[in-house]
């Protein structure tokens, strides 16, 4: 009788789990409905659509696709705390207008500089560090900063149906990179933590790296050139360099991942596009055609001519962030 209840929980369990939703966060709709109808097409030996495993490469951009961008960057707003914090040490540091409104904590200021001011404080910011003590300091960071308008800490505002869609791919056997626009040192000291995707699956921006020996031991130093800019027509050609193979489903934000959507949806076969579409006022942000940061226009218009997916935040998920679970 034992072995029979056992036996009876046993498949129980097994029951469940087969028809547990794997996107809770996402209320009925057209998205959801697409994204299980594809990994269901995909992972189904019997499906005329079947992939093997190493074929199922996903890869998702980072800011506003994974975790929140807005009012800026938050790579941007450690940059600039962090000059603050060396200009305490060294006032000499805010040698220009850039980078005195980066040590007043002036955002606006910083950001008056455009493209060019930006990678002065990038330059200043993140160079002269060894990688490890770099990731130390970023960790050290989003340990203790608070979002500017928000109060939460940075790593609050990952999206929790994005968690779970990371998740539900790699249960059926998908690799999940990340291809940002961001840089890639700076990403890496999260990522795992954050999104359960290893170092050695994040693609983003790239600064000059020098070899040195610092008493005695061999260390990687950040140098203040940028090396490559893993943004737009960058975002495919990273890809093809670092993975080697065309990606089958493809998750942006922005007209920065247009390009890496259509290189992914472009391929023969199964593929899939998806686009986080910023509709939500009250518990995100609202934003696409106009803003300053991850502006979606072209891309949006690509959407409905290649069949990509466009996710209203406000209306297909049930939760954005996984503290509204709490």
């Amino acid at each position: 009788m034992k072995k029979l209840t056992v036996a009876a929980f046993a498949m129980l369990a097994a029951t469940a789990t087969a028809f547990a939703d794997p996107l809770p966060s996402w209320n009925p709709g057209d998205a959801k409905t697409r994204i299980v109808a594809f990994v269901d097409s995909v992972t189904d030996p019997d499906s005329p659509d079947y992939l093997d495993p190493a074929a199922r490469v996903a890869v998702f951009d980072n800011d506003g696709t994974l975790w929140s961008e807005q009012p800026v960057y938050f790579q941007f707003l450690f940059a600039v705390d962090r000059v603050a914090a060396m200009a305490k040490e060294d006032p000499a540091i805010a040698s220009s207008p850039i980078l005195k409104a980066a040590a007043a904590g002036d955002i606006e200021g910083a950001l008056a500089g455009g493209k060019k001011g930006l990678l002065e404080i990038i330059a200043v910011s993140h160079s002269g560090l060894t990688v490890t003590e770099f990731d130390v300091a970023v960790r050290d960071w989003l340990a203790t900063a608070r979002h500017p308008t928000k109060g939460r800490p940075y790593t609050d505002f990952v999206y929790q149906p994005m968690l779970e869609l990371l998740r539900y791919l790699r249960d059926e056997g998908f690799t999940t990179y990340i291809v940002s626009g961001g840089g890639i040192h700076f990403i890496r000291a999260f990522a795992e933590d954050a999104y359960r995707v290893p170092p050695e699956q994040v693609i983003g921006s790239v600064g000059e790296t020098s070899f040195e020996i610092r008493d005695g031991t061999p260390v990687i130093v950040k140098d203040p050139a940028i090396a490559f800019i893993d943004d737009k027509a960058g975002k495919p050609v990273a890809i093809d360099r670092v993975i080697g193979r065309r990606p089958i489903f493809a998750g942006g934000n922005s007209d920065g991942d247009l390009q890496m959507l259509q290189w992914t949806t472009g391929g023969a076969g199964p593929r899939f596009g998806l686009i986080v579409h910023h509709t939500d006022a009250a518990r995100e942000w609202a934003y696409d055609r106009d803003s300053h940061i991850g502006r979606l226009d072209k891309a949006l218009d690509a959407a409905a001519g290649n069949g990509w997916a466009v996710v209203d935040m406000k209306n297909d998920w049930r939760v954005v962030h996984p503290f509204e679970l709490e």
